[in-house]
């Protein structure tokens, strides 16, 4: 592919945070770009849960991942932003009045900003130990569709939300469902923590796994108390190892972007070091405090909304930040 694009705005990510700037870019007037290296909108939400039951987006009591993906985008049509999806941002260069990027496509996009809500990069999931022949013959790290575990005896391994948050989605269409984690104490928010305890699920720590069983199949679990050495055999067909991911910020770490573990730093305008370049959502730590970050996917909405406005007046010399709202008479 050979083109060039010239447009206001480029968004380096089609997550949640990427899609609810890009609807927002259009009510501010401005020409959108969306770059993705997957091959459809939503990031990670689409990709590894589509299904899992999100309950902390404001307005929705709780929404599917996918349902919420479809809304977004509906909502950013309106102003019709052009995607180039299965395209990587590989290089990018600040100039004085607008910044290039380059895809792995060859793709070349002249943008009078950019904004960067790619999540973590490219991710791939922390893999179980000794596991790997297993992969994709009952172990699976992440669960695009719930209904592939319908009836099953189903192990989860981790203590973090995923694991909380497969644990929860899976009860009446798994057959039984056992959570273990190798600390007694869990890194997941305690209203999910509380709701697995409550349930039928049977949660064990601290333990971990010992030997997976089994040919084609996934057959049993040798699972160890890690303090007592307490062995356990637990006859299950699947297991959902929710260990995690790394992140590999790929191209995004020779931008120039100052980056603090994994994450790029911005101000409080969302603003990077970089000209021109800003960034919200998961990917980004605040330059005053970094642990004030709070990841979850509605403050990654406002921090996009924010990017958008102070983008305003570095695409439209002279423009106000904040117009006013979307319900304002016009």
């Amino acid at each position: 592919m050979d083109q060039t694009i010239d447009c206001d705005l480029l968004i380096v990510g089609a997550g949640p945070a990427g899609l609810f700037a890009a609807y927002y870019a259009g009510f501010r007037e401005l020409s959108t770009v969306i770059v993705d290296s997957l091959p459809e909108p939503g990031g990670q939400v689409s990709a590894l849960y589509p299904e899992k039951i999100i309950y902390d987006v404001a307005g929705f009591p709780e929404i599917k991942g996918q349902t919420l993906v479809d809304q977004l985008v509906e909502q950013a049509d309106q102003y019709k932003p052009t995607y180039l999806l299965t395209h990587r941002a590989e290089h990018l260069e600040s100039y004085d009045e607008y910044v290039e990027v380059v895809t792995s496509k060859d793709a070349v996009i002249h943008a009078k900003a950019v904004i960067i809500t790619g999540g973590i990069g490219t991710f791939t999931p922390r893999p179980l130990p000794d596991a790997a022949e297993y992969e994709g013959h009952g172990l699976r790290y992440f669960v695009p569709k719930l209904d592939d575990l319908r009836d099953q005896d189903v192990l989860i391994v981790g203590g973090g939300d995923s694991a909380f948050d497969w644990a929860e989605s899976l009860e009446g269409i798994a057959r039984s469902r056992t959570l273990i984690h190798r600390r007694e104490q869990f890194r997941a928010h305690e209203g999910s923590v509380a709701k697995v305890l409550a349930s039928d699920t049977e949660v064990l720590t601290p333990f971990e796994v010992a030997k997976i069983h089994g040919g084609d199949a996934i057959t049993s679990v040798d699972i160890f108390h890690s303090k007592t050495d307490e062995r356990r055999t637990l006859k299950v067909q699947a297991v959902v190892a929710a260990l995690g991911f790394v992140a590999d910020m790929g191209a995004f770490a020779s931008w120039g972007i100052t980056q603090r573990k994994r994450h790029l730093v911005v101000d409080a305008a969302m603003r990077t070091n970089v000209p021109r370049v800003f960034a919200a959502g998961d990917i980004i730590d605040y330059d005053s405090d970094a642990d004030a970050k709070v990841r979850l996917i509605a403050v990654g909405f406002g921090e996009a909304a924010t990017a958008v406005n102070n983008a305003v007046p570095v695409i439209r010399p002279g423009s106000k930040v904040f117009p006013g709202h979307s319900s304002d008479p016009h």
